[in-house]
């Protein structure tokens, strides 16, 4: 994989994937930002977040299983030291569907967390917390 990021002004800066798709990074304003990006960090987060709900949507799909929506609200905590890590991450899956059943969902998100996911498995070997939780839906 390759990526590449350039300076932009302040602390702004763009990132392009080597896929060719491209996102806008800043800062607050009491960083010199002008708030007009997502935070490098905040972009870590929606990372593991993506990659676990990509894992759970397509292990849910290949099972045949009737998948309609699948929301992945994530939370994290940072350690109050430079530099501010993250200690604490939860991925909480809400997956709305026709006859899911809860055991194919925890399933799924198990398979993710335990053997999927490089950006979450990648972090819990950092010592982060990563827990995971769902919810199913009926439509």
């Amino acid at each position: 994989m390759r990526a590449t990021v350039k300076w932009v002004d302040g602390v702004m800066f763009v990132g392009e994937s080597g896929s060719g798709h491209a996102v806008v990074m800043d800062g607050p304003p009491d960083h010199g930002g002008r708030n007009m990006g997502i935070r490098p960090m905040e972009m870590l987060l929606l990372g593991v977040g993506g990659c676990s709900s990509f894992d759970v949507v397509q292990i849910l799909q290949k099972g045949r299983n009737d998948l309609v929506k699948c929301v992945t609200e994530i939370t994290a905590e940072r350690v109050d030291a430079v530099p501010s890590v993250f200690s604490k991450i939860h991925l909480h899956f809400i997956v709305s569907g026709r006859n899911l059943k809860a055991s194919a969902v925890e399933r799924a998100v198990k398979l993710s967390a335990e053997k999927y996911c490089s950006a979450s498995i990648m972090l819990s070997k950092a010592a982060v917390d990563i827990t995971h939780d769902f919810e199913v839906i009926e439509v």
